[in-house]
């Protein structure tokens, strides 16, 4: 999959994940069982795609030194919740009921360090990181300056309520559909060679 469609994709693999997880939901607790493990897949892949995404941003804003720095500490980020989607799934294989899964999360989040790395802390720079490479590329004039602003929307949605997470990855699509058309991939290929120089 190439830097253009990681674009796309990346955003609606987070709109896949914030459905299922409704869909989950909907008889008063998420997982364990298939919904819960599909959702966590989904949002591992988009995790995934984020990787060229960064460093892709961090192309178009030319290279610099904030923009390097972006770009690694939200591959750390992603790093730390693909740790943290992992444990999820992992606990949702190993738990026989919701209750269960409570139980063995209490046990994780109980080992030191493993809040701050997994949970609470590394994994917001991520998020911060997101915003931080579109607001430097909203300021050397590669995206409109609205992008930010609706890239921020999709940052904050889910702490105000986690349901809204599939409105803020149609808001991510949405600012990252310009970035698309900009990356290294759809630079469009040289004209061919007209057949008359071809015959000299």
């Amino acid at each position: 999959m190439n830097v253009r469609t990681a674009f796309v994709a990346a955003p609606l693999l987070v709109f896949a994940y914030g459905v299922i997880r409704i869909l989950d939901g909907l008889d008063g607790s998420r997982g364990p069982g298939l919904a819960w493990t599909a959702g966590h897949l989904a949002f591992l892949a988009a995790l995934a795609l984020f990787v060229p995404i960064f460093w892709e941003m961090r192309r178009m804003a030319g290279r610099n030194a904030v923009a390097t720095v972006s770009a690694a500490l939200g591959t750390a980020g992603l790093l730390a919740l693909t740790a943290q989607f992992a444990i999820d799934i992992v606990i949702g294989f190993m738990s026989a009921d919701h209750d269960a899964m409570g139980v063995w999360f209490d046990r994780v989040q109980a080992v030191p360090g493993v809040s701050f790395v997994v949970y609470d802390g590394v994994p917001l720079l991520f998020f911060a990181a997101q915003f931080a490479l579109v607001l430097q590329l909203a300021v050397a004039g590669r995206v409109r300056a609205w992008t930010p602003v609706l890239v921020m929307a999709d940052l904050l949605l889910p702490f105000f309520e986690k349901d809204l997470i599939p409105l803020g990855a149609l808001f991510l699509l949405v600012s990252f559909a310009p970035l698309a058309r900009r990356s290294v991939a759809a630079v469009p290929t040289a004209p061919a060679t007209p057949a008359a120089a071809v015959s000299r």
